[in-house]
């Protein structure tokens, strides 16, 4: 049976807001005490500034409070280093996001790959602070370092009968103790329509506040789509393929009636188990109220992407 943390915890209250603050700061203690900090890494200080990545500031989401590191690499969905939370931070430490390639594959002129370093190089690296939506009923404001998905799609020379890219991510059971375990359909899929994936606002993310990666959050390359449901944010890409056909993306295999391939956030289309209209900010704390859930994660612009489409449907 897919496991899900919400058919455990029906009434939807997330353990973030539940957790007591003593028992929080104890937790952190021990995890230091066993090497691995708050945020995931294993990397001693020097190290982990070594990491910095060179990128330019943009005007992209200048107005919004940031959630905290510490929040956004300890509070994560990454099945396959467990289905709790906090079970990436804690099971991802030994996985190695480099060397990397990724192989470019289907509707294209040549099959190839490219590696992570020249990847990084088809465009200048940006800074985009996001909307980040989870389909669970909660979100966060995370600062990615990544470049334009069009970038890679310019590069790769899709050819005219490329109308989805297919994502997919690194499976390695060995590595990943989740991928032992049926919860979905190894290996994870993702997909776009081709011009959703040329959407100036879909990026290829390679770091988050200022720096590579964390093996949690997807290292060292993870798909950003801000106006749709974090689950079509591919991880650890292995597999770029450019098709005619809709791609069955993992969480449509688990239970199309809960996750359409669109997975674009809308207040009007409740999930079938929990509401959409509102959401929980991660790390505003216990009392803070929910926050109004906005069509489109709030990013009007991408509206006429989907003009005459019955949103009722396609979600």
């Amino acid at each position: 049976m897919l496991l899900d943390n919400n058919r455990r915890n029906p009434s939807g209250i997330l353990p973030s807001e539940i957790t007591p603050q003593a028992l929080f700061e104890q937790r952190r203690t021990v995890l230091k005490v066993a090497g691995v900090t708050a945020a995931g890494f294993l990397l001693p200080t020097q190290l982990q500034a070594a990491q910095t990545l060179d990128f330019q500031k943009t005007a992209f989401g200048k107005e919004e409070k940031l959630t905290s590191f510490e929040d956004v690499t300890s509070y994560n969905n990454y099945y396959e280093f467990g289905t709790g939370k906090e079970d990436p931070a804690r099971e991802a430490v030994l996985f190695k996001p480099t060397p990397w390639t990724i192989k470019i594959e289907g509707a294209v002129k040549q099959s190839k790959t490219i590696g992570i370093e020249q990847l990084m190089k088809l465009a200048p690296l940006e800074e985009r602070i996001y909307r980040m939506r989870c389909v669970e009923g909660w979100s966060m404001v995370i600062p990615w370092v990544g470049l334009p998905l069009k970038a890679l799609i310019d590069w790769a020379q899709p050819t005219g009968n490329a109308k989805y890219i297919e994502f997919i991510s690194y499976n390695d059971p060995r590595h990943m103790p989740g991928a032992r375990i049926p919860v979905l359909d190894w290996p994870y899929i993702e997909g776009l329509r081709m011009d959703e994936a040329m959407q100036p606002l879909t990026i290829l993310a390679v770091g988050l506040y200022g720096k590579v990666l964390p093996n949690q959050n997807g290292a060292p390359v993870r798909l950003v789509v801000p106006w749709k449901y974090g689950f079509k944010g591919a991880k650890a890409i292995s597999t770029i393929r450019f098709v005619e056909q809709m791609p069955h993306t993992s969480w449509m295999k688990a239970s199309a009636r809960e996750y359409g391939f669109y997975a674009n956030v809308n207040p009007g289309v409740d999930h079938p188990r929990w509401t959409q209209s509102s959401e929980k900010r991660i790390g505003a704390g216990l009392f803070a109220g929910r926050i109004k859930t906005r069509l489109f994660n709030g990013y009007d612009e991408v509206g006429q992407l989907y003009a005459g489409m019955d949103l009722q449907k396609n979600f």
